[in-house]
């Protein structure tokens, strides 16, 4: 008989073990009321923004909010080329044309599958020969490894460029001893359910030093208030977190740090009994980095085989991202890095995600790493 206990993401585990916590917690929500910006919201920021050491913490309804509320307290406007990879999600450039600026998409290394700084240089080039202004750079820490920041931030500065951190993935990372949070311009990201910290629902923030871009931030969020709600002194959204929402992810990050080490154990087990495979590469992590380990990605030579093998043994398998964002038809219209984006078109030919979550026990591991071994 196939066992189907294997889930890809256990959020029931996760639920089981904070047991009453979160029950008491909606419950307090419950009690007072205050659904809308709370005062749980304000002691979530506080905790978000301690736990990665940046100084501001603003929550918001989404992950792609996020990135959109960066655009608008930046003014990012018709004539400016903002950089992003062709290997992502669709929201890391879904909130660039409409502010009337142009994505221009660069390729990624194989190693960690994120921003490649030499493809970026290029990139560069490519926006001014069009008559584009370089105006920012939108790094994504791809399946939850930094992206490199080093390199990329020299290149920003160098450009006057700003840096956004697209941390949807990587909450909870670090890069060479600094957790994501405090390493670019802004970092934004998400709390959807199946991220590493997510909530019941949809949930973002963006992360800055700079306080005054911090009170914009919150005013955006608001419909762009000003001293009163009814003195709306900007354009903005109605983009704030749900009090519900931030309640639940408070009882999370309590648990947090205890989930961060369970990935890592169950990413160094996969390692283990993953190598020497002919086949099949497993995911590396930079030296000095840490991952979330939001996805355990493979490369597959025969990828669509070896997940129907896993599949027919019970072991289900996801593919993060089939199409680079340069060749779906809703972007195939910007431009892209001269040369192409090759490794990004490699990788969407050979990535396979396997379960990750930090529930998975000994025998899970095994009966998943040996269904690969077989079909490898």
């Amino acid at each position: 008989m196939i066992d189907t206990s294997i889930a890809f993401i256990d959020l029931a585990a996760q639920q089981r073990r904070l047991g009453t916590r979160l029950d008491q917690a909606i419950g307090r929500v419950l009690a007072h009321g205050a659904y809308i910006l709370g005062p749980e919201v304000a002691e979530l920021e506080g905790q978000l923004a301690a736990f990665c050491n940046a100084a501001h913490c603003v929550t918001c309804a989404n992950g792609t909010d996020a990135l959109q509320l960066v655009m608008m307290a930046e003014g990012v406007g018709p004539g400016e080329a903002v950089f992003v990879p062709a290997f992502t999600f669709v929201a890391t450039t879904e909130v660039v044309p409409p502010t009337g600026a142009t994505p221009l998409f660069v390729d990624v290394g194989e190693d960690n599958f994120n921003m490649d700084p030499a493809s970026l240089e290029a990139g560069i080039l490519e926006a001014r020969r069009l008559g584009l202004t370089p105006r920012m750079v939108i790094a994504v820490d791809l399946f939850g490894h930094p992206a490199d920041y080093d390199a990329i931030r020299d290149i920003c500065t160098r450009e006057g460029m700003t840096l956004v951190d697209d941390a949807a993935q990587s909450f909870g990372a670090a890069y060479k001893g600094r957790r994501i949070g405090a390493l670019a311009d802004y970092t934004t990201t998400s709390f959807f359910p199946a991220k590493p910290l997510g909530c019941y629902g949809d949930g973002g923030a963006v992360f800055t030093e700079d306080s005054v871009k911090a009170g914009l931030l919150r005013s955006l969020r608001f419909h762009g208030k000003g001293g009163d709600k009814y003195d709306n002194v900007r354009i903005g959204l109605n983009s704030r977190l749900d009090t519900l929402q931030a309640a639940i992810l408070i009882e999370k990050l309590a648990i947090f740090e205890d989930e961060l080490a369970a990935r890592q154990t169950v990413a160094a087990r996969y390692a283990a009994a993953l190598q020497g495979l002919n086949t099949v590469t497993a995911p590396r992590v930079d030296e000095g980095c840490t991952s979330t380990w939001a996805q355990y990605t493979l490369l597959v030579r025969g990828r669509d085989a070896l997940a129907a093998a896993c599949k027919a043994k019970g072991v289900p398998t996801a593919v993060y991202y089939p199409i680079p964002l340069n060749r779906q038809t809703g972007y195939a219209m910007h431009p892209t890095v001269p040369g192409g984006v090759p490794v990004a078109d490699r990788l969407a030919a050979q990535v396979l995600s396997l379960p990750m979550h930090p529930y998975l026990d000994r025998d899970q591991i095994a009966m998943i790493t040996d269904a690969v071994r077989a079909a490898a």
